[in-house]
């Protein structure tokens, strides 16, 4: 088995990937966001943009401009928890940086087969497996490259980014909580 490594120490896949940098994030929410700045804003109502100071928005602008992709699809519940309320408003901002993000209700995903874990994989080649606890902190990641492994994240990217909808229009679909 591959060795839990601090996700900071492979940091650099994010800047490194060749072509495709491509997300599944399964999880209600994420320990991290509620400790961000944005967390605050998304509870005053506050809209979300692109922020050239934001240190996400500015790499992923920079490399979509180099030709480079990066995609993801999030898993939605029905109706979505704060946490995922909070993605579908801030992704607004990855979006206009030049970041693909879908989106997919949990129900569709479960019937797909889709994993119920969070991964990057980058290039179709490298996979990033999270290690998220039950307090929704990330403990680590996994960093994969054997076949099988990849090759079922590939399939699993294949399924979803068919099936999922781009999030402007699946905002339109979500009922509004205010």
């Amino acid at each position: 088995m591959a060795e839990l490594i601090p996700f900071e120490e492979v940091a650099h896949l994010f800047e490194e990937f060749e072509h495709t940098a491509w997300r599944l994030e399964t999880q209600r929410g994420y320990a991290s966001d509620r400790l961000s700045p944005s967390w605050e804003r998304f509870q005053r109502g506050e809209t979300f943009g692109y922020n050239p100071e934001n240190w996400w928005h500015a790499s992923v602008r920079r490399q979509t401009e180099q030709g480079k992709r990066f995609e993801r699809v999030r898993l939605v519940d029905d109706p979505p928890t704060e946490g995922q309320r909070f993605l579908l408003a801030s992704g607004l901002g990855n979006v206009e940086a030049g970041e693909d993000i879908r989106n997919m209700y949990r129900a569709e995903a479960h019937r797909l087969g889709l994993p119920d874990y969070d991964f990057w994989l980058f290039d179709s080649r490298i996979v990033m497996k999270f290690v998220i606890d039950d307090r929704d902190e990330t403990l680590g990641v996994y960093v994969l490259e054997d076949a099988e492994t990849v090759v079922r994240a590939c399939q699993a990217r294949d399924t979803a980014w068919h099936y999922a909808i781009a999030t402007t229009e699946f905002q339109a679909q979500v009922p509004s909580t205010v």
